[in-house]
Order: C-alpha cells, then sequence, then structure tokens
C-alpha cells in the first residue's frame, strides 16, 4: 500500500485546514486508517483514526476540533481540522492498518498553525 498526503499549509490560529490521503496498491486489504503528528522534539500520536465500518476514535487533545472521515470507493481518508491551535504545529502523517496487520505510513505533510 501506498500513501499520499497533501493539504497541509499555513495557517492563524482559530483557522482550518484540510488534509487529504489517497492509498494505491492493495487497498482491498485496508482496515484502519489514521493520521498521527509529530511535533518537534516529541513523540509521534495518534489525532484520528476511522474503521473500515465508520468507527472513528480521537484523543481529547483534538476531539470536537478535528473530523476524519473516509471515501472507500476512492481509497482515500480526510482530516478536516477546524480552531486550530498553536500546538496543533506538526507534521501529519496518514497512516493504514491491513487485515493482516501491516502497517503503512504516508510521506508526511507539514501543518503550521501562526499566533
Amino acid at each position: 500500500v501506498q500513501l499520499q498526503a497533501s493539504g497541509g499549509g499555513l495557517v492563524q490560529a482559530g483557522g482550518s485546514l484540510r488534509l487529504s490521503c489517497a492509498a494505491s496498491g492493495s487497498i482491498s486489504s485496508i482496515n484502519l486508517m489514521g493520521w498521527h503528528r509529530q511535533a518537534p522534539g516529541k513523540q509521534r500520536e495518534l489525532v484520528a483514526r476511522i474503521t473500515s465500518g465508520g468507527a472513528t476514535y480521537y484523543p481529547d487533545s483534538v476531539k470536537g476540533r478535528f473530523t476524519i472521515s473516509r471515501d472507500s470507493a476512492k481509497s482515500m481518508v480526510f482530516l478536516q481540522m477546524n480552531s486550530l491551535k498553536v500546538e496543533d504545529t506538526a507534521v501529519y502523517y496518514c497512516n493504514t492498518v491491513t487485515y493482516e496487520m501491516a502497517d503503512y505510513w504516508g510521506q508526511g505533510t507539514q501543518v503550521t498553525v501562526s499566533s
């Protein structure tokens, strides 16, 4: 599975961004799709996940502000980020986990939130 993320950029605090990730390759094997982020000097953390059945998970840090969605027909996953905060600044990575429990990562897209 190959993943191509896009949609990052620079936005002021309180603004919005929408990230997209397109999967290709063995897409029929994809189960979970999600987004992680890594800020400088910090560990990579999960920010949103969606199952093949549409169930979603968000950590408290983004709950109510971020929304993950999935277009299985187009093998894409999206992350709508609203009410962005300076602390949301990070490189955001698209991730998939297949039914065989194989883990795949996209190249990352930079999100910078200015005050």
